[in-house]
């Protein structure tokens, strides 16, 4: 029987929530460094390709010295847009916007595969990092859509004492206007925080409001939609 949330139903312009963690629950991030590589890799894949003449480096061979570009691994600025995620000690959550179909899986590899070499290189392991393929949701209500988030975005609650927003490895300093990347599109969620409808500007309080708020919804909402 396939694993739950295993079997992807591929959409243009939809929206997923895709969660994986560590084979055997184990760790996948270990040290401030394994998040920020993961954390460049989504931007690598995210942000606009540089321009060809930007990447030319000098090489030897054959006691020549030539100009080339280095093999780039795949750039998806036009295919995804990561909307939120949150990266946990032995788990991640991304919400996407598939904007091509078929897109999701190859930018899933391109990333997982590129960290989990990088992983076991530096902790000198063999064999799968992961607990088989990513999962993934294609989320098809506003309710999911806004639960989701804040349900991504508490993850590290149990984790640490503080604030949420002082947790350094999700995108809710970006939802708060504490942190702006151009990679990350928190403005498909806050467009429901507009205390005016015509208004362009978000009212950032009432979703920290949302987010912060301690109850069941999220539970009760999402059902089926999340990680174990």
């Amino acid at each position: 029987m396939p694993a739950k949330n295993s079997i992807k139903m591929y959409i243009d312009n939809g929206y997923y929530h895709i969660y994986n963690r560590g084979v055997n629950k184990r760790t996948i991030f270990k040290k401030k460094i394994d998040y920020k590589v993961f954390l460049n890799e989504l931007k690598t894949a995210l942000s606009p390709p540089p321009k060809p003449n930007d990447l030319k480096v000098r090489f030897t061979l054959k006691g020549g010295t030539f100009k080339g570009i280095p093999r780039q691994p795949k750039n998806f600025h036009k295919e995804i847009m990561l909307l939120a995620y949150c990266l946990m000690p032995n788990h991640f959550h991304l919400l996407i916007r598939q904007l091509s179909k078929n897109s999701m899986p190859s930018f899933m590899r391109s990333i997982t595969t590129r960290y989990a070499m990088y992983f076991n290189t530096n902790n000198r392991r063999v064999g799968p990092l992961f607990q088989g393929s990513y999962k993934a949701v294609l989320v098809e209500d506003d309710n999911h859509f806004l639960h989701l988030t804040r349900y991504i975005h508490q993850n590290p609650f149990k984790l640490r004492e503080g604030l949420l927003k002082n947790y350094p490895y999700s995108s809710y300093a970006e939802y708060l206007g504490l942190r702006n990347t151009s990679w990350i599109h928190p403005e498909d969620i806050l467009a429901f925080f507009r205390k005016r409808r015509r208004e362009k500007k978000f009212d950032i309080s009432s979703y920290e409001s949302f987010v912060d708020l301690k109850d069941n919804k999220n539970q009760e909402v999402l059902k089926g939609l999340t990680l174990d």
